[in-house]
């Protein structure tokens, strides 16, 4: 393991847990009788957006943890 591995744990589960939970609700919403199509279109692709938030962020981190600044505290 790299020696920031231990460090980049919690943000991968924390994300993957985020992430899976709006990727099941999209899927939910996706699968939900009775409702119109162009509904459950808008509510199944809705709660995608935040999964590619979480991933930008994750990106960020990262990126933080690789170069050293693992607590932004510092900067202030």
């Amino acid at each position: 393991m790299s020696p920031h591995g231990k460090k980049k744990l919690a943000p991968m589960i924390i994300s993957a847990v985020i992430a899976l939970y709006y990727i099941g609700f999209a899927a939910v919403c996706l699968l939900v009788e009775g409702v119109p199509l162009v509904l459950r279109i808008a509510l199944g692709v809705l709660p995608l957006i935040p999964v590619g938030f979480v991933c930008f962020m994750l990106w960020e981190r990262f990126r933080e943890i690789d170069s050293g600044e693992e607590d932004d505290l510092d900067q202030y």
